[in-house]
């Protein structure tokens, strides 16, 4: 097995508000979150020099293809992105989930049932992505956060985002009496994605250590943290 060394060239990771796996906090510099918190002590404890910016989405992510010594989280790893990016995770799971307007008297408990209607998502997002290449009609805002106001104008019929990430937007906007979770459809993990030109003995390096953190609860204090 290659020994690793490690790298003088400090790494980039970029992120996008997605709570309350990644965000920042009213009024505050500080990014915090579930996969944030994981990320910042996997770099701690392997020694990485880093810089942590939050981006929106398709920015962050192209970033990660782009940008040698650049990893971009927490990205859904599915078989289409496979080969974009080396792989460092899981860090965390996600529901995703179709959220619907609290007085639409329809009420579809399957993905299916949707197939007549249209679905709000955002760009770059896997949860879009995943709904678009199985012929769903979808439309694409620039944020997540823009959906629950165009849900509410009719401008689609249904919110297709993950659970947690729904429910902590509509707090934010004061909607939850507004806007309710109708049922889950899939179950993703989620991960730090780095360039594909990365150092395979870096990226298992990082992969043996986030093993480390989960075998002695390191990852479960973080979770709790935030429930």
């Amino acid at each position: 097995m290659a020994t690793y060394v490690q790298a003088e060239t400090p790494l980039t990771l970029v992120t996008e508000d997605y709570p309350p796996f990644n965000m920042q906090q009213n009024g505050s510099t500080e990014i915090s979150g579930i996969a944030t918190d994981k990320v910042r002590q996997l770099m701690q404890r392997a020694g990485e020099k880093y810089t942590l910016r939050l981006l929106p989405w398709s920015r962050a992510y192209q970033m990660g293809q782009r940008d040698p010594d650049t990893c971009v989280f927490s990205t859904t790893r599915t078989a289409d992105r496979e080969a974009l990016f080396k792989w460092v995770g899981p860090l965390v799971k996600n529901n995703w989930t179709i959220f619907a307007r609290a007085d639409d008297t329809r009420h579809p408990k399957t993905l299916e049932e949707l197939r007549t209607y249209t679905l709000g998502g955002y760009r770059n997002d896997a949860v879009a992505e995943y709904l678009a290449t199985r012929s769903y009609k979808v439309d694409l805002a620039s944020y997540d956060t823009d959906n629950p106001r165009k849900l509410l104008y009719r401008r689609f019929d249904y919110w297709a985002t993950g659970e947690l990430l729904g429910l902590s937007i509509l707090k934010q906007q004061g909607l939850q009496q507004q806007i309710v979770p109708l049922f889950q459809f899939n179950q993703t993990e989620m991960y730090l994605a780095c360039h594909p030109g990365m150092a395979q003995e870096k990226v298992d390096h990082f992969n043996q250590i986030l093993k480390e953190m989960e075998r002695d609860g390191s990852n479960a204090a973080i979770e709790k943290k935030y429930k």
